[in-house]
This record gives structure tokens, sequence and C-alpha cells, in this order.
């Protein structure tokens, strides 16, 4: 029997500190919580097979898609789809807190990057090697 992801999302995308957190991956969608740094931006990003949602829950940014550039902040929601080159950059004082949604799973179940160097030392090892949290 599967049991899915159930939980306070606002309340743990809040407490979350890591770049990069896996909760949940599924055989179709994950569900990774990040957190930039004041200043910090997730880089210029193409995924050609894959559609992301993005919900803020605090902080302030800008969403770029193929170009244009979104203000988001709190309870904000971008989609971005296949093919967009997209990049995402915190432009408040403060942590800007926001999990994503992959469609399909773009890292490995679990995945944790405590910052972005991490992410990016770790990029060509992290790719999502077909395993689902349940």
């Amino acid at each position: 029997m599967k049991r899915g992801y159930c939980s306070d999302i606002e309340e743990a995308t809040i407490a979350n500190n890591d770049f990069r957190r896996v909760l949940y991956t599924g055989e179709h969608l994950q569900l990774v919580l990040m957190s930039l740094a004041p200043g910090e931006e997730i880089g210029e990003e193409t995924h050609e097979d894959r559609d992301q949602f993005f919900r803020f829950e605090e902080g302030a940014g800008v969403v770029v898609i193929d170009g244009k550039e979104n203000q988001v902040e709190d309870n904000f929601a971008v989609i971005v789809p296949a093919g967009a080159c997209h990049n995402v950059k915190n432009t408040s004082d403060e942590p800007l807190q926001f999990y994503t949604l992959y469609g399909p799973p773009e890292h490995k179940d679990k995945t944790v990057h405590s910052d972005k160097e991490q992410a990016e030392r770790d990029d060509e090892n992290d790719h999502w090697d077909g395993k689902t949290s349940e």
C-alpha cells in the first residue's frame, strides 16, 4: 500500500534551511524544499522534459522565465513549462523560502544539499535514479 505525502508544507518550507531538500519522490512527481540566502540564485537552467511548479512562502525574489522577470513574494505560485530557460533569485535581505514540484522527478530521493556549492559539486551524482520514496 502506498502512503503518499501529507504534512504541513508551509511549516516544513519555512523551517527548511537547506538549499535543496527532497521530501518525496513518486514515479511521476517530486516535492523539493528550497531556501536561497539573500542575493543567492539557483542559476539559469532549462528542463526539456519536465514542467516545474514553485510556491513561495517567505521572502521576496524574481523568477525569470525565458527572459521575462516575474516578481514573487509570500503566497505566490509560478509554473515553468518544460523547455523554458528559468532562474529564481532572492532579492530580499532574508531567506527566500519555497518549495517546488517537478514532473517527472529531477533528483535522487532524499537528496539534501545544505548549500548551493554542495548542489553544484553533486550535480552529476544526484540525478533521479528511478527510486521512489515508497
